[in-house]
């Protein structure tokens, strides 16, 4: 396995060694060359470990990477837990009950911190845990730039306003995008990501029982996909699982725009991409659908640009010893004598 890694490692810098990084020069794919040159296998390590106990986790991390990225940048705010300073962006609307993952990036740091401590920060090990997961699921080798550092708050209320709704409109999702300078192609190819995983029933009930109120199942939706998902999701019944993909629910290909194409779209928010009338949106599923090394080269390059928004570098952030707190600060007050500014964790900032 270790092989199949440096292979793809050798593979995906002639593919994607001339995409503009970064838009911020202290961020490098090299970052970690000479502080911690194996940072990237030791997570390849851990997410293999943990996918082949659970299929669903490459799928999940690429998720939790984007619900991090759409709330005051990539800086792994998302991962912070609730503290006397810290209102978590776990409990939002968007992410309560539903981001997955939280441990093994912890069991990730773990690792990493006892081959290189001190050195690699929670965002970037949350993006890289994001890369692999793509290259476990079949999808493309992102060799995202690196050097982030880590947030020292989180935001619950962004998270609540920025992050897309399954239930959102074409309209919507386009605004949800541009607030984080995500372009159109972006909305398509990073929208991909649901070519994998599961959704729970909450989310598509409305489509299946009572569409806008109608009383009736959406239109969008293909007739006999909406009779399989109402064997799935019962009315009143339990809060069951999805796949996203019915025919490869686990691998990362180009399944999810063939889907839309067959009014097979999961969720609201995915279908509208393809049948908005006359949107923008629907050469580029037609576009995917039909040319898979397409979709993969888009997805790569709009999943870099994902993960430079916002993002901490240099002397801005901390390097969290521990990935769901914040380090412990010191600060300088009158007279010479210095308070302890503390969360979980017994390590000075970096």
């Amino acid at each position: 396995m270790k092989m199949r890694f440096l292979c793809v490692v050798v593979t995906a810098l002639v593919v994607l060694g001339g995409l503009p990084f970064s838009s911020d020069a202290q961020l490098d794919p090299f970052f970690y060359q000479w502080t911690c040159p194996p940072v990237r296998h030791v997570v390849f390590q851990v997410v293999e470990r943990a996918s082949q106990k659970d299929p669903r986790l490459p799928a999940s991390l690429v998720r939790l990477f984007f619900h991090d990225c759409f709330v005051q940048g990539c800086d792994a705010s998302i991962l912070l837990n609730n503290t006397a300073t810290i209102v978590s962006e776990q409990q939002a609307l968007p992410n309560n009950n539903s981001i997955r993952g939280l441990d093994v990036v912890n069991d990730i740091k773990t690792a990493v911190e006892n081959v290189c401590p001190g050195v690699v920060s929670c965002a970037d090990i949350l993006t890289i845990a994001a890369e692999v997961s793509s290259i476990l699921a079949g999808g493309p080798f992102i060799k995202f730039p690196l050097g982030r550092r880590d947030s020292l708050t989180a935001n619950r209320t962004l998270a609540n306003q920025n992050l897309p709704s399954p239930f959102s409109t074409l309209d919507q999702l386009k605004a949800a995008f541009a607030v984080q300078r995500l372009d159109t192609a972006d909305l398509v190819a990073l929208s991909g990501a649901h070519t994998f995983g599961r959704a729970h029933c909450f989310f598509i009930l409305s489509r299946l029982y009572n569409f806008s109120g109608t009383g009736r199942p959406d239109p969008t939706l293909d007739p006999a996909y909406a009779q399989q998902l109402r064997n799935i999701c019962p009315q009143g019944g339990p809060n069951n699982l999805v796949n996203f993909d019915p025919n490869t629910p686990d691998r990362f290909d180009k399944n999810y725009y063939s889907n839309l194409q067959v009014k097979r779209g999961l969720l609201q928010s995915d279908q509208e991409l393809f049948s908005t009338p006359g949107a923008d949106t629907i050469a580029l599923v037609n576009r995917f659908s039909a040319d898979q090394n397409a979709f993969f080269s888009s997805f790569a390059k709009s999943m870099i640009k994902m993960g430079n928004i916002g993002v901490l570098t240099g002397n801005r952030g901390e390097i969290r010893k521990q990935c769901n707190f914040i380090n412990r600060r010191s600060v300088e007050v009158d007279m010479g004598t210095v308070a302890s500014e503390s969360e979980e964790g017994m390590v000075s900032s970096i």
